[in-house]
């Protein structure tokens, strides 16, 4: 079996319908490979400090002072969340600059807007 690396995985193909359809265990293993890119608090800090920045770009060196932690651990952090997509890097003489891939985070969020699955998931009179 070949697995994706996050960015590889379409998320309209891998669950069109949100997740109020079946999903195959491959698809199931590469969204959760997507997922997992986000799920850590220094990655959804990194990603809000970014898109919170002027014209929604930061420096890596604005990266480290913000959130106080040292520059391998913020490129570890950075890398990974390239590597699925969900930001891009642009690199400005000795310095990288990164943005947050909208098109991208527009595919996650589908996910989870799905009507059917926000609606049939909950129990009666709940939300």
């Amino acid at each position: 079996m070949t697995l994706l690396t996050p960015a590889e995985v379409n998320i309209s193909s891998c669950a069109p319908s949100g997740l109020a359809a079946s999903l195959a265990r491959g698809q199931a293993e590469q969204l959760a490979s997507l997922l997992k890119a986000v799920a850590d608090p220094t990655r959804l800090q990194l990603i809000a400090y970014i898109n919170a920045s002027s014209k929604s770009e930061s420096c890596v060196c604005d990266l480290t002072e913000a959130l106080d932690l040292s520059q391998p651990t913020i490129s570890h952090h950075l890398r990974i969340l390239t590597e699925a997509g969900l930001i891009t890097r642009e690199k400005r003489g000795t310095w990288v600059w990164y943005s947050v891939n909208q098109d991208r985070w527009d595919e996650l969020s589908n996910l989870f807007r799905s009507e059917s699955f926000t609606n049939s998931n909950q129990p009666d009179g709940c939300c």
